[in-house]
């Protein structure tokens, strides 16, 4: 099962080299499990634009984003046995980052065509 985790909180502060050195173990940890596909930070919202399509119209809105409490940091996509066990790894995270929330949501496995 894969599962994208999509990380959102506070938008500011760089992340402290010892932030850094727990995110480096952790992310370690995952690719020893086998369980970590791939993993990204997200740059500030203010180098960041939203793309809305309402009807016909679309509209294009450059950041930041000052009008979200949260705005999404990153994420990782991840390959595990069950739910919970996505919901554990997401936990450790949270445990490393601090304040925020994250989303986990099992991806739609589609079937391969040949």
């Amino acid at each position: 099962m894969r599962f994208l985790c999509v990380h959102k909180g506070p938008e500011g502060a760089a992340p402290t080299p010892e932030m850094m050195e727990k995110m480096g173990k952790l992310i370690g940890e995952m690719v020893q499990a086998g369980v970590l596909l791939t993993t990204e930070g997200c740059l500030p919202s203010s180098k960041g634009v939203r793309v809305r399509r309402t009807g016909t119209r679309v509209t294009v809105t450059d950041g930041p984003f000052t009008e979200s409490k949260e705005v999404i940091g990153g994420f990782a996509l991840i390959q595990v046995k069950s739910k919970e066990e996505a919901i554990e790894w997401t936990r450790r995270f949270l445990d490393v980052v601090g304040d925020g929330e994250s989303e986990v949501r099992e991806l739609c496995e589609t079937p391969a065509y040949a």
